[in-house]
């Protein structure tokens, strides 16, 4: 069993195929999947729960689950009405998270006070309904600054919660993740894990304690080897979470079904049943 703990199932390079991929996702053994509800902005945030919605209790496609939030890059678009949004989605039974949040000082399509205002404003509406966060962080080049920035802001206002949340796409350094796994996070890895430059990313994911570790897609971004460069799906979680083992040293049916036992003691969630062959 495999969990794809962050797609961007709403995209729109999804609209010709997404029930497809969904079956073949099934077929390579993914069994739930979180869709990340960003949208293309505060306006389409919604999407991911309608997905989850549409394609809840079909058979051989995986668990959908849903989450809400406004990305860093869109964070100048976040006023009274997109909050208000943002807290009704998590108020739904199919929300089980606030993200992906945080700050991007790689592309800064935002201002960084204003993207740091919106974080802080989704942290405090995502304790008041109680629910954990998704961390998107990306410094600039050659710089850890967006990682000083979040991880201090999360020590300061989101630790004391004690809600946690992910580390999403995991790329920074392992002293990154031990602080944020000692305020309660999980660490994610994607695709980037399997690129033959991404040594420092396996460096830390040797590291990081098993019982810490999801696997992601982050698709239609990022898509693993083999398969880099085109455009990503939750079936190719699959060489994501074989990479990982490969790094451990363990099995890959151990990575996923360590990642996959985290994912759901983590959101208090259960797995579907398989179905019973006839």
């Amino acid at each position: 069993m495999l969990i794809d703990s962050h797609a961007h199932l709403d995209s729109p390079r999804y609209a010709e195929d997404r029930e497809a991929l969904l079956r073949r996702a099934w077929a390579a053994g993914v069994r739930a999947v979180l869709s990340i509800g960003i949208g293309e902005g505060p306006d389409t945030m919604h999407q991911a729960l309608d997905i989850s919605r549409e394609f809840r209790d079909r058979p051989e496609i995986p668990q959908i689950f849903a989450s809400a939030g406004i990305h860093p890059h869109e964070a100048n678009l976040a006023d009274e009405a997109a909050y208000e949004k943002l807290d009704h989605l998590l108020q739904q039974p199919e929300v089980i998270a606030c993200g992906e949040i945080g700050l991007d000082y790689y592309y800064d399509n935002s201002p960084r006070d204003i993207q740091k205002a919106a974080f802080r404003r989704q942290m405090e509406i995502a304790a008041a309904r109680k629910q954990p966060i998704i961390i998107h962080c990306r410094p600039s080049d050659g710089s850890t600054n967006a990682w000083d920035d979040t991880l201090q802001m999360l020590e300061e206002q989101w630790k004391p919660t004690g809600l946690g949340g992910i580390l999403h796409c995991f790329t920074g350094e392992w002293n990154h993740a031990h602080r944020a796994i000692d305020a309660g996070f999980l660490i994610s890895f994607a695709g980037n894990i399997t690129f033959p430059k991404a040594q420092p990313i396996r460096d830390a994911a040797a590291l990081v304690p098993l019982d810490s570790i999801l696997v992601e897609t982050d698709a239609p971004f990022l898509a693993p080897v083999p398969n880099r460069g085109k455009r990503n799906e939750p079936a190719f979680v699959r060489e994501v979470a074989a990479k990982l083992a490969e790094v451990r040293q363990i099995s890959p049916e151990l990575a996923s079904s360590r990642t996959s036992e985290n994912f759901h003691r983590f959101f208090g969630t259960a797995p579907q049943p398989e179905p019973r062959s006839n």
